[in-house]
């Protein structure tokens, strides 16, 4: 019997450390988020690593030109667009899809093995369609989020302008 005691130890410490992991996992309420620490100051919860709109933080400014005229662009800060920006300078001619985008193919696929969360594309936003390889400027907002299309950056562009539109330029900024 005395070498039971060690055993049943053991097993009662694992079953307690799983049980307060399970419960530190699982309680999300924000006054267990907010509970004060043993020094008796208030803790606050760590962000998230990574979340679609997180991703949508501007890393780089553009130089965009569309049929002649400058546009304001930023391009995203995460894998996918920086190997989109790697392929600058580019000039493409656009043509309509579905009357929700103009859309461009590039001279090579993007890598996405890194991509960002899916996040929905909104009316402005230049994406990257993964299944064709295309890039895709929305001059209307889209449907719900996809894992095939990534929010590579925005246009600060009038949409009715963008809808229109023919040919586009993209660059770095100086």
């Amino acid at each position: 019997m005395p070498t039971a005691l060690p055993a049943l130890a053991a097993r009662g410490a694992v079953a307690a450390a799983l049980l307060l992991a399970v419960t530190a996992c699982a309680d999300s309420s924000p006054a267990a988020s907010s509970a004060p620490s043993p020094s008796g100051r208030h803790q606050t919860p760590a962000r998230p690593a990574s979340t679609a709109s997180s991703d949508r933080n501007a890393a780089m400014n553009l130089q965009v030109t569309i049929d002649g005229q400058p546009v304001d662009a930023t391009l995203n800060d995460h894998a996918v667009a920086r190997d989109f920006a790697s392929l600058l300078p580019l000039s493409l001619d656009l043509e309509d899809f579905h009357q929700t985008e103009r859309i461009a193919y590039l001279p090579r696929k993007l890598d996405i093995s890194d991509a960002a969360d899916p996040a929905p594309v909104k009316a402005g936003d230049l994406a990257y369609y993964a299944p064709w390889g295309n890039m895709a400027l929305f001059y209307r907002d889209g449907g719900s989020a996809s894992a095939d299309l990534i929010v590579l950056g925005h246009l600060d562009i009038d949409t009715e302008r963008l809808a229109k539109a023919e040919h586009i330029t993209i660059d770095a900024a100086p």
